[in-house]
């Protein structure tokens, strides 16, 4: 089996909304410069999501407005709710789909875990513990 599905394997299944799909797709396309790295994994994320009518989204699955506690393997225990970046206030709990965080977490589901790199460089492993709606 080759690197690539092999590291293709260990992911876990994505599902997002066409709506959510279709306007991040857009977000990431048009991002240059600095963010272009975190751009690039969130397309990754999206290439590879099931994508469904909004409608059909079950309700644990990470959207954006999803208020989502995670937990990482370096101890990290947090609740996010998860916005576009201009609606980003990490005081306010609120976390931008253009963080790595942010583009680890769309489309799992609760028990989900994801391998993660932290801005700061470390290989992590994130998994999400709840999602509830905001709608």
């Amino acid at each position: 089996m080759s690197q690539a599905a092999i590291k293709s394997a260990a992911l876990p299944r994505l599902i997002l909304g066409v709506e959510d799909h279709g306007k991040l797709m857009t977000m990431a396309n048009g991002i240059t410069g600095p963010m272009a790295n975190v751009a690039d994994q969130l397309m990754n994320e999206l290439d590879r999501a099931r994508v469904v009518a909004q409608s059909k989204l079950p309700e644990d699955a990470v959207r954006l407005g999803s208020v989502v506690s995670f937990t990482t393997t370096d101890g990290f225990d947090r609740t996010y709710q998860l916005v576009f970046p201009g609606e980003a206030d990490i005081s306010s709990g609120k976390v931008s789909v253009l963080t790595p965080i942010g583009a680890a977490l769309i489309g799992l589901r609760e028990g989900q875990s994801i391998p993660w790199t932290a801005r700061d460089g470390r290989r992590l492993s994130l998994t999400v513990v709840r999602v509830e709606q905001s709608q």
